[in-house]
């Protein structure tokens, strides 16, 4: 293959591509706008502390991918 055809293969590539994109904007200017979302149900909000968390509740867990506390990752 030629340098000559290799400019007209990605010329038709290239208009092929920019006929998709243009046919991808009319269909996308066609379709129904989404609605805005609503807000957030406040009575499903909750709230997180700031407080550090009591170290009982990590008693006895595992980190996770290193396994248990008391011994050492692979």
């Amino acid at each position: 293959m030629s340098l000559q055809d290799d400019l007209t293969a990605v010329r038709r590539n290239l208009d092929e591509l920019t006929r998709k994109v243009e046919q991808l904007e009319q269909q996308a200017k066609r379709q129904k706008p989404a609605t805005p979302s609503a807000s957030p149900d406040q009575s499903r909000m909750v709230t997180i502390p700031d407080t550090p968390y009591d170290n009982a509740l990590w008693t006895d867990t595992d980190d996770e991918g290193l396994g248990a506390r008391d011994r050492r990752a692979p």
